[in-house]
């Protein structure tokens, strides 16, 4: 499937940008911070804060910070204000984008992400430009060794889920996005803790991108991600695995 495919890609990218574990870190201290602000500080009553903790683990962050962090949100010792925006536009060969970030200064990041969007020969565009593009889904990651793809398509169907792909590298479960919670306790409880759950902006459609486009496509991400006021930018393009392979060998 395409969306999938471009799922083992972006995992695939996904380890190379966490080598820069400082700017990673940095992000995901950010979305605890705002998580642990907007609800109580039990992650357990606290749905986003447990998943902004979880995405900290599963980046290797070391307890202590995640503690810190949670602390200095919850202990009155933070003043900064944090505001989620979405951008949407299109990138190089037509890609469309969706970039979330979150910022202490709106125009400070406006103007950075125009910025990048030029440069690359893109176009910003208004709110809901591109996001009907896009379906707004919870997604649960699994590494393929947590349970055969029988075990994991039945728990998550009983669990309240909507579909799950599986192959040899990992099963994804989609769920509608107020079932969130109730699907990834359910999942939590019988395989443990997942790779990665969040809530995405899915395709509906991908486009497919030769060598020369894709490697012009991934510069532009990176330069997207390199911002520490963006936290996850979602596109709809296709590469295929070889060419993949070869851009990022």
């Amino acid at each position: 499937m395409a969306g999938h495919s471009q799922f083992k890609n972006i995992m695939h990218r996904k380890g190379a940008q966490d080598a820069k574990r400082a700017k990673v870190f940095t992000k995901l201290i950010r979305e605890i911070t705002v998580a642990a602000k907007s609800g109580l500080p039990d992650p357990a009553m606290n749905p986003r804060l447990r998943a902004a903790i979880l995405a900290a683990r599963a980046s290797n962050m070391p307890k202590d910070n995640i503690d810190r962090a949670v602390k200095k949100a919850t202990g009155g010792n933070d003043d900064t204000e944090y505001s989620e925006i979405r951008y949407e536009g299109y990138g190089p060969a037509g890609v469309a984008l969706i970039v979330e970030a979150l910022t202490d200064n709106r125009n400070r990041t406006a103007a950075e992400i125009r910025s990048t969007f030029n440069k690359f020969g893109g176009n910003l565009g208004e709110s809901n430009s591109v996001s009907f593009m896009f379906d707004r889904l919870a997604e649960i990651v699994y590494p393929a060794a947590a349970a055969t793809a029988e075990e994991m398509f039945e728990a998550a169907l009983e669990a309240g889920a909507e579909n799950v792909d599986s192959d040899d590298v990992s099963h994804v479960v989609s769920a509608a996005v107020d079932d969130f919670s109730a699907v990834r306790d359910s999942l939590e409880e019988r395989f443990g803790p997942p790779q990665s759950a969040a809530l995405v902006w899915r395709p509906r459609t991908t486009v497919p991108l030769d060598e020369e486009p894709a490697g012009t496509l991934l510069k532009f991400l990176d330069a997207l991600e390199d911002n520490d006021d963006v936290q996850m930018v979602s596109a709809n393009f296709e590469i295929a695995d070889d060419v993949m392979a070869r851009l990022t060998a």
